[in-house]
């Protein structure tokens, strides 16, 4: 998929955990989720720039998507501060939540075109796709994306209604 697509995939893994900060009592920490999560989506992509690295290698499996986690989590850890609304260790869960989800969004979405994805390496080479569409239809891309803000605007209104 291209940048939209991903952009769609991102908003429509995260409205639910976002519904549930928010109801909690977190809506900002719902809304920084989010743009988080959306500005993550296209992460994996970035192999396109980084000699000796094929695309959709690596940067495109489910160990990538937990290695982006760590990381937000670590670095949500440090910055968190005792004047905070959340403790450090529920920001730092948080943040690895929103970081895995957003890579794993991003293989989802891949998932669907005929290059597909090979989620499990290094332990397997094998490659999964659906193939449902190409990642350059912009029908798909525009439809994922309309997915995506319209499932982040059902979750947010699903909370100013309760």
């Amino acid at each position: 998929m291209y940048r939209a697509g991903h952009y769609g995939a991102a908003l429509l893994v995260y409205a639910p955990l976002s519904a549930a900060v928010a109801l909690a009592g977190y809506e900002a920490l719902a809304v920084v989720g989010g743009a988080v999560a959306v500005a993550l989506s296209t992460t994996p992509d970035y192999d396109h720039r980084v000699p000796l690295i094929a695309h959709r290698g690596p940067t495109h499996t489910l160990l990538f998507a937990l290695v982006v986690g760590a990381v937000l989590a670590a670095v949500a850890a440090v910055a968190a501060t005792e004047e905070a609304p959340v403790e450090a260790p529920i920001l730092a869960t948080f943040a690895f939540t929103v970081g895995t989800l957003s890579i794993g969004s991003h293989l989802l979405a891949d998932w669907l075109t005929p290059m597909g994805i090979r989620p499990f390496w290094p332990v397997s080479s094998r490659r999964y796709s659906l193939s449902v569409t190409t990642a350059a239809n912009p029908v798909s891309n525009s439809l994922l994306l309309a997915a995506g803000v319209g499932t982040a605007f059902l979750a947010a209104a699903s909370v100013s209604t309760v």
